[in-house]
């Protein structure tokens, strides 16, 4: 089986079983719905299944930046409730190193939901993760960030009681460890009970080029945890790494060019029925030599075995992530594929559909049959109410089409077709209004780290009612075009280069990924629609990123 097996923006994966049935969550920062959750019966085909966040009156991220909102979830099954337990942070501010977060737990008792009410935990540090011990108890761990100069960088692990009852912490969170290498910037703790032995899952090295899975043990919850004497147990770049005192995350100079799986870290295992043991992690796959991730972080499995004394080794030795991984024995699930276009003709948004900061349903219809109807909302630029829905990019060898049938009447009416990273850096096909000409036009609007073009800068006439727009990404080179007829198309703006949708390129946001999709924007009355008849997306899983 092949890497990552979730392409594209799929960050800090956590892995959960119940029975026979695997499921996987990811981060979604500012994107809604939130918590995005993948299932499978094999180990092997993913499907996405749900969404733990769906109600973005109860998780407000309207105006948080990019990068900020929901972080790394962690989701378990307890037997004993006969429940699932969602522990997530919301970042809402990361000035002058405060991180300033909100932990929270959700339960449900199917996977699908419905999901309780928000409980408040603590805003001690991010990435929380709940453990359900054999007596009952409960416990969160998570990094209790550091905000004293004078002290190491994040910080360290700390554990606290949860009483489900009270549905409240019990007293203060206690730091238990601060870490297994010296790597530094310990982060997304993950805790398990396997006989007399508590296991403690860390990421180590910050979330970049330095990035690694790490584990310790003791024999009571509250510690002292004795570190894996092999740490880290994989990583991008083995080897002895001292950056304890070194607060960057990204550290490029770690850079591994022999092999393709980059950032290795941040793992959650799961025992599947079989005795087998999944790990999975989050990876990437930058443009080299700038080393820009436009994917984003992705999602690995590795398979691990446990040794004779009690720790998890890689299969097939070492603690290089590997781009091949053994395939689960059970039985082969498939699930079915994705299409590539999308007609907007069921009942609902496909689950594959996402808006920065709210639900899509606030400005997106299925009224019509057959069509999409988008109300016009903020420009795409706002950290409040943007009328874009988006699905993930999920390869740099990619393309996508729409049919637009939409009337401006005045410049600050547009909608169209976006390439999308954050609000500060986008690529946007937009069909407007010009007074200089007199009618609607055509121009590709470049957010480049803010800094704003219009290509051309009056556009180009475009037809009054229906127009064809396509994006084509061709590794390094993203392009736009147009139509009047499906048939024939006509380049329009500059070639862009696609790694400059990055973590590592954009300056306002970082640990998410580009997006593609539909936009419509009315700075008047945020109303006038638009309507879109399909958008088709092709991608070749294949591909490797690169020119």
């Amino acid at each position: 089986m092949k890497n990552p097996v979730l392409p594209g923006f799929h960050a800090d994966p956590c892995l959960c079983r119940r029975g026979d049935d695997y499921y996987l969550a990811v981060s979604s920062f500012e994107w809604f719905p939130g918590v995005p959750i993948y299932h499978s019966r094999d180990m092997k085909h993913w499907k996405l299944l749900t969404h733990a966040l769906t109600d973005d009156r109860a998780v407000d991220l309207r105006r948080l930046p990019s990068a900020k909102g929901v972080w790394a979830p962690c989701l378990t099954w307890c037997e004993a409730d006969g429940l699932f337990y969602l522990v997530y942070s919301v970042m809402n501010s990361m000035e002058a190193r405060y991180f300033d977060v909100n932990n929270y737990v959700i339960t449900a008792r199917e996977i699908t939901g419905p999901w309780s009410q928000p409980v408040y935990l603590h805003s001690a540090g991010f990435d929380g993760s709940m453990l359900h011990d054999s007596d009952g108890k409960k416990y969160v761990v998570a990094l209790e960030w550091e905000t004293r100069p004078q002290y190491e960088k994040p910080g360290a692990i700390c554990l606290v009681e949860y009483d489900p009852v009270k549905k409240a912490v019990v007293g203060l969170p206690k730091r238990i460890y601060t870490g297994g290498t010296d790597r530094g910037c310990i982060e997304g703790p993950h805790l398990y009970r396997r006989g007399d032995w508590y296991y403690l899952m860390c990421a180590e090295g910050g979330t970049g080029y330095a990035h690694c899975v790490t584990m310790a043990r003791s024999k009571n919850v509250w510690g002292p945890y004795e570190p894996d004497p092999e740490n880290p147990i994989l990583t991008s770049v083995p080897g002895d790494i001292k950056e304890r005192q070194d607060w960057d995350h990204l550290k490029p100079r770690y850079f591994n060019p022999n092999t393709l799986l980059q950032k290795a870290g941040h793992g959650s295992y799961v025992e599947t029925s079989l005795g087998e043991v999944y790990l999975a992690h989050l990876c990437a796959r930058p443009f080299v030599p700038e080393l820009r991730c436009t994917l984003g972080r992705e999602t690995a499995l590795q398979k691990f075995e446990w040794t004779e004394d009690g720790w998890l080794r890689l299969c097939g030795g070492g603690n290089l992530a590997k781009e091949d991984f053994v395939p689960s024995a059970l039985p082969d699930a498939p699930v079915e594929e994705v299409p590539e276009q999308d007609d907007f003709t069921g009942p609902e948004l496909a689950k594959y559909w996402y808006a920065p900061r709210r639900s899509p349903e606030r400005f997106a219809s299925l009224e019509r049959a057959g069509g999409l109807c988008l109300r016009g909302g903020e420009s795409l630029c706002s950290l409040h109410e943007v009328s874009l829905l988006a699905r993930k990019l999920t390869s740099v060898q990619a393309s996508a089409v729409t049919k637009l049938t939409f009337t401006p009447t005045r410049y600050q009416h547009s909608a169209g077709l976006a390439v999308y990273y954050d609000n500060m850096n986008y690529a946007y096909l937009e069909k407007t209004w010009s007074e200089a000409l007199g009618g609607p036009v055509l121009m590709v609007r470049r957010l480049e780290n803010g800094v704003r073009t219009d290509c051309p800068e009056e556009g180009v006439a475009a037809p009054a009612g229906t127009v064809w727009l396509r994006v084509e990404i061709a590794g390094r080179k993203t392009s736009f075009s147009w139509s009047g007829d499906g048939v024939h198309y006509q380049a329009i703006g500059p070639e862009i280069d696609t790694s400059t949708f990055s973590d590592e390129y954009c300056k306002y946001g970082e640990f998410t990924g580009t997006f593609v999709g539909l936009a419509c924007e009315d700075g008047i009355l945020h109303s006038n629609p638009a309507e879109f008849a399909f958008f088709r997306y092709h991608a070749d899983l294949d591909a490797p990123v690169g020119p």
